[in-house]
């Protein structure tokens, strides 16, 4: 095999200095080198996305066409492509239609040879910037009437093996349509992730990314006013924490120098991740979280099926890695709550509810229940259902 580390990490290197929305998206996304696809394209890895690599191709490309394909893979993830092909019962046509979109966000000096351009169907006159869906239905016309030769002969050439075919998206057909909105959640994320990485560099958003960016941060609604919910739920029970400051003893003020005192609210959030519950109810769970963590408590999720999987803050904008979906038992949370009580003020499990009920289970439980489930009734503690 080839070796390209020292090749795509110069070409990475590149993007950051040029491009550093697609130069930081590029460095977050798992890579992987592939003999048996063509040039490149983008893979599914497991509830996921990866970018995989043809190494001998990629080795043979000059240094601008490299860093062109690497962008042209960035944007097929960014405009969420290979999720999309499916809705459309001509995928050849889609996949020209797709890569006549994007490629004209890439210089022409840094497209590789053979990349598709308005240009390159010049019968049909395709107009700039139309979006996918408007090139599919102008190509599925010009093949019923039979005007465009340059198409014809591409549409010969995709035999599987072509530049055109994008192989590595039939990895996505057969997710079921919740699989695929996990995926799409995903790819959300580190959308999002990498704009916020790119302004903090006080870089700029790709323009033909400013309005998907601008979708993306406007969280799905709550469910539940959390902040005036969990205001309620969690009374004036707090945690205190000490700050130290840089500042010198002052003979005029009593108390301790130099140190600053903080009230706040840890909540621990267990999350089911067991086999019962869906990817759907899951993407719900992510929504609530996401709004729990405006509420200006600090969020601890556990991750549990019969046993606990993970226990860490909770971050918006970090992919979430799912870990479990073994059998159910809320027992795991309730003790770890139990354990360390001087550390969380209250507990919430967000669930399907099917499990039995655990023993010591403290007072201030609020248990959250997906849209697709029946409640718990016997669940001790408070009980809501997500809408």
């Amino acid at each position: 095999m080839v070796n390209v580390s020292d090749k795509l990490a110069r070409a990475s290197k590149s993007l950051i200095l040029n491009e550093p929305f697609y130069g930081l998206f590029l460095v977050g996304l798992n890579k992987v080198m592939r003999n048996d696809i063509p040039t490149a394209g983008v893979s599914k890895n497991g509830i996921g996305i990866q970018l995989s690599i043809n190494p001998e191709f990629f080795a043979g490309l000059p240094d601008k066409h490299q860093i062109g394909l690497l962008k042209h893979e960035l944007l097929h993830v960014s405009f969420g492509h290979m999720i999309m092909r499916d809705l459309y019962p001509n995928h050849k046509l889609f996949n020209i239609a797709a890569d006549l979109e994007i490629n004209q966000y890439i210089d022409e000096d840094y497209l590789p040879e053979g990349g598709l351009k308005l240009d390159s169907f010049p019968e049909l006159n395709l107009p700039e910037k139309a979006g996918t869906k408007v090139y599919y239905n102008l190509l599925e016309q010009a093949c019923e009437d039979g005007n465009c030769p340059g198409l014809e002969s591409i549409l010969q050439q995709m035999d599987g093996d072509s530049p055109y075919d994008h192989p590595t998206w039939e990895e996505f057909e057969d997710l079921s349509e919740a699989d695929k909105k996990l995926v799409q959640k995903q790819v959300e994320h580190q959308l999002k992730e990498t704009a916020d990485q790119t302004e903090k560099r006080r870089g700029s958003v790709p323009g033909e990314l400013a309005d998907i960016l601008q979708r993306l941060r406007t969280l799905e609604p709550a469910s539940f006013d959390w902040k005036g919910y969990l205001k309620r739920f969690v009374g004036n029970s707090t945690l205190t924490y000490t700050k130290k400051l840089r500042r010198k003893f002052n003979k005029r003020y009593s108390g301790n120098p130099g140190l600053k005192i903080k009230f706040k609210n840890n909540i621990l959030v267990g999350v089911d991740t067991s086999g019962s519950v869906s990817n759907s109810e899951l993407v719900e769970f992510m929504n609530e979280l996401a709004h729990m963590s405006k509420t200006g408590h600090e969020i601890t999720v556990a991750q549990c099926d019969t046993q606990i999987n993970s226990v860490e803050k909770f971050n918006p904008r970090k992919d979430w890695d799912i870990k479990g979906r073994g059998g159910t038992s809320f027992q795991p949370v309730v003790d770890l709550f139990n354990e360390k009580r001087g550390l969380y003020t209250a507990l919430i499990y967000l669930t399907d509810g099917e499990a039995y009920t655990p023993d010591n289970c403290p007072s201030n439980t609020l248990w959250v229940h997906s849209s697709k489930c029946n409640i718990n009734e016997e669940l001790p503690g408070q009980k809501i259902q997500i809408n």
